[in-house]
Formats: C-alpha cells, structure tokens, sequence
C-alpha cells in the first residue's frame, strides 16, 4: 500500500498495512507523521516518567504505556471504522477492557506528551482539543527544553489549568489518591 498524503483520509485497518515501521496519528480527519525520531533528552523524560508512574502503580489496577502505543479514542472496534487515533509518549489506562492485544481502545484516564520542536503546535493546540473532547481526566504538557510541566484538569467536559510546575516542584497525580511525581528525578541534569 503507498504512503498516504496528509490530505487522504485512512482507517486505522489501511494504517496498520503500510507495516510496523511506519508511525501516523489521525486527528480530526488529518493524518500527522510521527517522524522524525525523538531526542535523547526527550527519551529520557518518557523513560523518568514510565518509572515513577510504574513504580507507584505496581500491584494495582492501572497500568502505564509509553509510545509507541496507539489509542484509539473512539470505543469502536471495527477497525475499518476507526478513522482517528493517537500515539501519546505516555498514558494511563485504569479500566482493563480498553487494554486490547496491539492498541488502547477509548479514552486513557491520564495522557502525557512531551514536546519536541515538530510536535509543539500538535501536543499544546490540537492534541490538546481533541483530548478534552475525548473527556481524558488529566493532561500534562512537558517542556524538557525548559523543564516545566503545565498540568490540566477535566472539569465539567473542559480542561482547567491546574498550574505550570518546575523542575524543583512536586506535582500531586489528581487521579491517584496519593500520588506525587518528583520533577528532579525527571529533569536531570544530563545535558543533551
């Protein structure tokens, strides 16, 4: 199958052909190119990120996933159906049945991006919108460049900025009763 242009629509059954090495999102009908790769330092704030929540959730319900990882915010389950789904650098998924065998099907209950020069606009204007739209609890917008965490909070079907966090700040995780992420031990001092 070819390469789709940025103007086609796709199914999420068409994407899945084009072979494991190719990386799209599709939001509101417009297809995004994951390329290219992420830096090293962008790496290592997901990988900071995975072992905290990983750790804090170990023996419970909920589970944690770094990109890749697809999710389709829709429940559907016809994959020719599914016209739009995500790859977030990181999310939180509570309820079991939306863990499938190679995908996320619906809303996770926390979404983590982080920024990179070619995702910025995406991650802080369209992602963003589209998240709320999809009624995700907590969003968290990570600036490794300036090492700073601007959380959001659903309320009442909208997002409210919670504040912007830095890298001597302690964040409180609103969807776990005592839950706190460390901001030094995600921006380190390693200089990339």
């Amino acid at each position: 199958m070819a390469l789709p242009s940025e103007k086609e629509s796709l199914s999420y059954a068409q994407y899945l052909l084009l072979g494991a090495d190719i990386r799209y999102e599709v939001i509101d009908g417009k297809i995004y190119n994951m390329s290219p790769s992420p830096t090293p330092r962008h790496q290592d704030v997901v990988t900071q990120l995975s072992v905290e929540f990983g750790l804090f959730l170990r023996g419970k319900k909920c589970r944690v996933f770094v990109s890749p990882i697809d999710v389709c915010l829709s429940d559907e389950r016809d994959l020719y159906e599914v016209k739009e789904w995500v790859s977030p650098d990181l999310v939180v998924v509570c309820d079991k049945s939306r863990i499938g065998n190679k995908r996320i099907v619906g809303s996770p209950d926390l979404v983590i991006e982080v920024l990179s020069p070619s995702t910025a606009k995406n991650d802080k204007l369209i992602k963003y919108n589209r998240y709320e739209r999809a009624g995700i609890k907590e969003y968290w917008i990570v600036d490794p460049t300036h090492k700073t965490v601007d959380v959001y909070l659903l309320d009442n079907g909208s997002y409210t900025h919670n504040g912007t966090y830095f890298k001597e700040d302690v964040i409180s995780v609103s969807i776990f009763e005592s839950c706190s992420i460390e901001l030094n031990q995600i921006f380190r001092d390693e200089d990339y």
